[in-house]
């Protein structure tokens, strides 16, 4: 059996790490609310101006157009 001595020294330990895992997925927490904020930011953006984007494939040189349209209907 362990001695009284020991387990305060593990409850210690254990309060320690508790503390500095809390603050650990506090920062992660902060982290994913930052992510959405910007994603949701940008997906406003689109969402309010046409997107082109001309991407050339590296293998054969074909060239696609993709174009992606918000709920506004684009002007000239």
């Amino acid at each position: 059996m362990a001695k009284p001595e020991e387990t305060k020294v593990t409850n210690e330990g254990l309060a320690t790490s508790l503390q500095r895992l809390e603050k650990q997925l506090e920062a992660l927490d902060n982290r994913l609310d930052n992510v959405d904020s910007v994603v949701t930011a940008v997906a406003e953006r689109v969402m309010k101006q046409p997107i082109t984007m001309n991407i050339t494939c590296s293998h054969c040189g074909h060239k696609i157009e993709i174009a992606i349209l918000g709920t506004e209907k684009p002007t000239r």
